[in-house]
């Protein structure tokens, strides 16, 4: 889809964001109604000539305010734009490492599916099964009358459609005092019916939220997985030019294993403890969406909670600085010795 299509779309949806309005613009946004007071016969075109004129001889200063909100706006503007375009960019990345697996599914399903209607394919259909949890609709007063009547009109021989007829008739000629005792019953069974309702409708309601949230996390995750996929994406042109000057300078360097090791950030000592809740949660949990969801909890983390992991990290750089400054110390006085015995 070109750029021409994607902006019809926008418009017809209504979310198109809008470009910010030059200096100029947001000027004459400003003064128009005062031109046109001043001079009411004026056209369009008369108009824009005089603030264009007028817009000539007003200072730097008087310009200030409006390119000072331009300047705003087009941030804004850019750092949208920008974050759209690399989440899309991120989801296309996404989509295409995730083909051939989707692919592979699809014929699973296929195959499952056509395997399962050649052995159905002489058996007759089954509705579609009703919900067991769902309670059942509550008996009439009059259907309640006619279980009651039902056995001993049937111990009388009587048939099906005998029955039928002929508690209809005499529930016709009952009184409302006779019918009074069923559609008492029938009542209780109502109110006891729509308690039940409201309970069940609560929980499919509650049930459906959990769905949606569990989505939205899913969404988030594959947002989160998406653009780490696209950062390495970037990162792989760098890293192929680099792989050779890199390893040359690692064969050089003699590394101390007395020298201490850099305490790990905020982040990763959260990520490190993470890691191990959610794979005790999601046994086979792939890498990269273990480490896009911790991501997402990292993000989702307030004030208070992330400086407990920051006070934390600033306790082990305290003790490495320590620990460096005393190997430092003892290096420094090696080489010392080294060079009187020379």
């Amino acid at each position: 889809m070109n750029d021409k299509e994607q902006d019809k779309k926008k418009k017809k949806g209504g979310n198109e964001i809008k470009r910010p309005c030059p200096p100029y613009s947001l000027w004459c946004k400003a003064q128009w109604n005062e031109v046109k007071k001043e001079n009411p016969d004026a056209e369009f075109k008369d108009i824009s000539n005089i603030l264009g004129a007028k817009w000539k001889t007003i200072t730097a200063e008087e310009k200030k305010p409006y390119e000072e909100k331009y300047q705003a706006e087009k941030e804004a503007y850019l750092k949208v734009m920008t974050k759209e375009k690399r989440e899309s960019e991120a989801m296309k990345l996404l989509e295409e490492e995730q083909k051939q697996k989707t692919a592979m599914e699809l014929l699973e399903q296929y195959l499952q599916f056509k395997q399962e209607a050649d052995q159905e394919e002489n058996s007759k259909k089954t509705k579609k099964e009703k919900d067991p949890l769902k309670p059942k609709q509550p008996l009439s007063a009059f259907f309640l009358f006619c279980n009651e009547r039902r056995a001993a009109l049937l111990a009388e021989n009587k048939s099906v459609l005998e029955v039928a007829k002929i508690a209809g008739e005499e529930w016709k000629h009952m009184t409302e005092k006779q019918r009074g005792p069923y559609e008492e019953v029938a009542k209780k069974n109502r109110e006891k019916h729509m308690q039940e309702m409201e309970a069940y409708k609560q929980t499919k309601d509650e049930e459906a939220m959990n769905l949606k949230k569990e989505e939205e996390e899913l969404v988030k995750v594959q947002k989160q997985e998406a653009l780490q996929l696209l950062k390495k994406k970037e990162k792989t042109e760098n890293i192929i030019k680099k792989t050779k000057e890199q390893r040359q300078k690692k064969q050089q360097q003699n590394v101390d294993p007395n020298k201490p090791k850099k305490p790990a950030s905020s982040f990763l000592l959260f990520s490190k403890e993470t890691r191990k809740s959610l794979m005790d949660e999601r046994p086979g949990i792939s890498n990269s969406t273990l480490t896009a969801m911790i991501s997402v909890k990292w993000k989702e983390l307030n004030e208070e909670e992330r400086q407990i992991w920051n006070s934390k990290a600033a306790e082990a750089m305290e003790a490495y600085k320590k620990e460096l400054e005393e190997y430092s110390k003892s290096l420094a006085a090696a080489t010392s010795n080294d060079e009187q015995q020379q």
